[in-house]
């Protein structure tokens, strides 16, 4: 049996750091769907491809071969881990998530790695679209000010010029993208745990996830 581990949420929820301690803490892989869109959006961006152009963008992700080593993503056997989480990257991912064509390439991928390992996956559609029969669906979230606190604090920490205002008014105008594109809508599963981390410590939203986790593995042994 395959455990399949679905966690959605805004732009800097946490998602991907609280989903990658998961995965270790279960020795699940890790895939990081997000950071998949991010490639196509660099790729593309390197080769000055807007995101207008669906048939070019499409033509890339189709050329891209990509895998996870742990936390890292390698696409065409470079590691674009670091370079994906530029904030020019962050602004500009949710315009190239929005086509179509794309997610459904990126999705098919995406269920091909969780039909051969026991994975935990985070995104914007994993519990709707994705993962959508996973039994083990979380939707975490957290105020916008203090998502635009975290990611400000993050780039920060990495020596980036970054001004918090312009932060927050990126996160909102992702929100708005994500919820509002045609293809697979950035909404909660009906059947999703909401946890609302804006008050809650990194290991708390661990902890709680981890409880969800064990308990079905105790089920279904």
């Amino acid at each position: 049996m395959k455990i399949s581990v679905a966690i959605d949420g805004p732009a800097a929820a946490g998602k991907s750091t609280i989903a990658n301690i998961v995965a270790q803490k279960f020795n699940f892989m890790y895939i990081n769907t997000g950071a998949m869109y991010r490639a196509v959006t660099l790729m593309c961006m390197r080769q000055n491809i807007s995101y207008t152009d669906v048939n070019k963008v499409c033509e890339i992700t189709k050329s891209l071969k990509m895998h996870f080593e742990e936390d890292k993503l390698i696409v065409n056997g470079e590691d674009l881990t670091e370079s994906i989480k530029h904030p020019t990257i962050s602004n500009t991912v949710s315009n190239y998530a929005a086509i179509s064509n794309v997610r459904k390439l990126l999705v098919k991928l995406q269920q091909q790695m969780a039909r051969e390992h026991n994975v935990i996956m985070d995104g914007r559609d994993i519990g709707t679209v994705v993962l959508k029969n996973s039994p083990l669906k979380f939707f975490l979230t957290a105020s916008v000010e203090e998502r635009a606190k975290r990611r400000y604090n993050e780039l920060s920490e990495k020596n980036l010029s970054v001004n918090y205002d312009e932060i927050l008014k990126d996160i909102i105008k992702r929100d708005h993208i994500d919820s509002h594109r045609s293809s697979s809508p950035f909404i909660k599963a009906e059947d999703a745990v909401e946890i609302d981390s804006s008050f809650l410590s990194l290991s708390e939203v661990v902890q709680i996830i981890s409880s969800y986790i064990k308990k079905y593995i105790e089920e279904h042994k």
